[in-house]
């Protein structure tokens, strides 16, 4: 059994939310912990290193499509809103989007506090008039944004298609939060991947110079770092494998070697080629990203996407609340 070393207090500054993600995930069939710990800094870092890669399009193509779209979506969407962008990360995007709106203020939501703070930093230097209100926080869940901000019409910004790291009933139940959050009047600015060839998207979950591999594996590193863990990193390889049924590629890391270990004083075992899910991606057909938007409250009102229909950018409004269709 491998045992932690660890100093006096180190696992009680772990996040509550974290160790419960974590314990519970180990000790489900299959194992599994949500995506959404992957963005510790490390993490955040790796996962801008691979919106760099070659086999890694969605970047790219969607940076492409905004570039594009984006005085109509400022047309569309009218001025004075504030923008609120949900899991910023790096916010490599916003500057296209800022620089067509009329904003009153531009919010960024991240779970990553340092790397909030350091992105919130650079586009406050590049937009010296904008008001920046950064939030640390979990936008799962609903969320109260600045009072700056109350009376202003928002627009909400999720690119990157994050939206399919959730399974469908989640991916649903995180729309009506949005709405809740933006409230009536809102609009939302939504990245989705399109379904393609499982070729294309395996290379992009698995590429060839192994970063998204070490994106996978962080999580474990970050487990022993936080939760007074003994994990053996090396032990696990990083697999990305297409899910037809479900139209989403899965990330999994696999054991090679049976092992036992020990998480915040909990002892675990796990035998050689079981795996521990880590990721979701789903992808979705034009047909189906519309019925997701309007499950979770909201109305498309316009939508674009690549020459090749790699991915799709939609504008959506808020559906006010009704009791029947």
């Amino acid at each position: 059994m491998l045992k932690p070393e660890i100093e006096d207090g180190q696992a009680s500054l772990a996040d509550p939310a974290f160790r419960a993600d974590v314990l519970r995930g180990f000790e489900m069939r299959p194992r599994a912990i949500p995506a959404r710990w992957f963005y510790d800094r490390r993490g955040s870092e790796l996962f801008e290193a691979i919106t760099d890669l070659p086999e890694y399009y969605p970047t790219r193509t969607e940076t492409a499509i905004l570039r594009r779209i984006a005085p109509e979506v400022a047309k569309l969407a009218g001025p004075g809103r504030a923008l609120v962008e949900f899991g910023s990360g790096s916010s490599m995007k916003t500057p296209i989007v800022l620089r067509a709106l009329d904003p009153s203020a531009y919010v960024p939501i991240d779970i990553s506090g340092d790397f909030l703070r350091e992105s919130s930093a650079v586009i406050a230097d590049a937009f010296p008039g904008l008001t920046v209100l950064p939030l640390e926080g979990d936008f799962l869940r609903p969320i109260a944004l600045p009072a700056q901000i109350a009376d202003a019409p928002k627009l909400g910004f999720f690119p990157g298609s994050t939206i399919g790291n959730m399974v469908p009933h989640e991916s649903v139940d995180l729309l009506r939060t949005m709405k809740e959050s933006l409230g009536e009047g809102a609009m939302l600015l939504i990245g989705m991947d399109r379904i393609k060839a499982p070729e294309v998207l395996v290379a992009a979950y698995d590429d060839a110079a192994g970063v998204t591999a070490a994106f996978n594996r962080n999580l474990l590193d970050r487990i022993n770092r936080e939760l007074a863990a003994a994990l053996p990193v090396d032990n696990f390889s990083h697999v990305a494998r297409w899910n037809d049924d479900r139209a989403r590629i899965e990330m999994h890391l696999e054991a090679q070697a049976d092992c036992a270990f020990t998480i915040d004083g909990h002892d675990f075992t796990m035998a050689a080629g079981e795996t521990i899910h880590t990721e979701n991606s789903h992808k979705y057909g034009p047909r189906d990203a519309r019925v997701l938007l309007h499950a979770g409250g909201w109305t498309p009102i316009a939508e674009w996407t690549d020459p090749d229909d790699l991915f799709a950018v939609i504008l959506a409004e808020a559906q006010p609340s009704r009791l029947a269709p």
